[in-house]
């Protein structure tokens, strides 16, 4: 086994943001990691309850994080900023820069690519699971990602790009990039 983004923190309290159903806080809560679920959808930290029972979730955005400054020592966002446009991601690096703690982590995963769209495209869905939805997904390019973050106070540390996994999952090029809070105060 490697290093992964919690071998670096502090067992207090990294935040899943965009926590969808709670299956990521769940993960981080059985590695021991105290944790809290952050997501738009009060119907997803309903759902994220009712499967997770005694884990915290609670309805927040990435333009209003439920922390106060530098309380959190790292985030994860897995697949949550896809639904931003660009100033709503931008908005969202400060955001995350405000509530993470100077030498903090940030762990951000996304979708770059598939077969139909390139990197910048947009993909929009009416329909989801059998439920009508109005949903946005960017495929994004991992040099701008990191230059929103930067531009936000963090240093990247590593990128990873990977293919996608047959049969498991959308068939997407995808990008992990974890970076570091720096001790630069953006005020």
């Amino acid at each position: 086994p490697g290093l992964v983004l919690f071998d670096l923190l502090p067992v207090d309290e990294p935040l899943d943001v965009g926590c969808g159903p709670g299956h990521v806080t769940a993960h981080l809560a059985g590695l021991q990691v105290e944790v809290l679920g952050v997501d738009a959808s009060p119907g997803m930290i309903a759902a994220a309850r009712r499967s997770h029972p005694g884990l915290r979730f609670e309805v927040g955005t990435f333009a209003a994080l439920p922390a106060r400054d530098g309380e959190w020592a790292g985030a994860v966002a897995p697949y949550s900023i896809i639904h931003l446009d660009r100033s709503g991601r931008r908005a969202a690096a400060t955001e995350l820069a405000r509530a993470i703690r100077t030498g903090g982590w940030l762990l951000v995963a996304f979708h770059v690519s598939d077969a139909e769209r390139p990197a910048g495209a947009v993909r929009h869905v009416a329909e989801w699971w059998g439920h009508e939805v109005s949903l946005d997904f960017h495929f994004l390019d991992p040099a701008e990602v990191a230059g929103d973050l930067a531009a936000a106070g963090f240093t990247l540390v590593s990128r990873t790009d990977r293919e996608p996994w047959p049969g498991a999952e959308h068939p997407s090029r995808r990008s992990y990039l974890l970076a570091r809070r720096d001790a630069v105060d953006l005020d």
